[in-house]
């Protein structure tokens, strides 16, 4: 049984900075490409920043510069370092996993290609 399970979220004051969790379970972690997303109601969820097994990553322009993604193998967990936040930052954050066959370059960034989400985690700036 698969699962990811996001923590770190939070409200926080523009600039400041957050890192969030990803806790997975039920499959190799190595074996599988990771990435990171957000969603505010009403809107398509965004895409962040994905990481492959080997640490190659992906991250999308919007955030490229304030937020960083990595993994520790070890400890099956997945980060996401955000910086300099801003108020339109404000989302619900998610983790998602798909198999390292599927993690090609040009779909890395794309949330229609992942099998497994965790639940969410809320962050609110302002």
């Amino acid at each position: 049984h698969v699962q990811l399970v996001e923590y770190g979220g939070g409200s926080v004051q523009a600039g400041e900075s957050l890192r969030l969790s990803c806790v997975v379970s039920g499959y190799r972690y190595s074996t599988y490409c990771m990435g990171w997303f957000r969603q505010v109601p009403g809107n398509e969820r965004e895409p962040l920043a994905s990481i492959d097994s080997d640490g190659r990553t992906s991250v999308a322009d919007s955030v490229k510069g304030r937020f960083t993604i990595s993994q520790d193998n070890a400890k099956n967990t997945l980060y996401l370092q955000m910086d300099s936040l801003k108020p339109e930052d404000t989302a619900m954050y998610y983790c998602a996993a798909k198999p390292r066959y599927k993690c090609l370059p040009r779909s890395r960034l794309v949330s229609g290609t992942y099998n497994y989400w965790g639940q969410g985690t809320q962050v609110t700036v302002s």
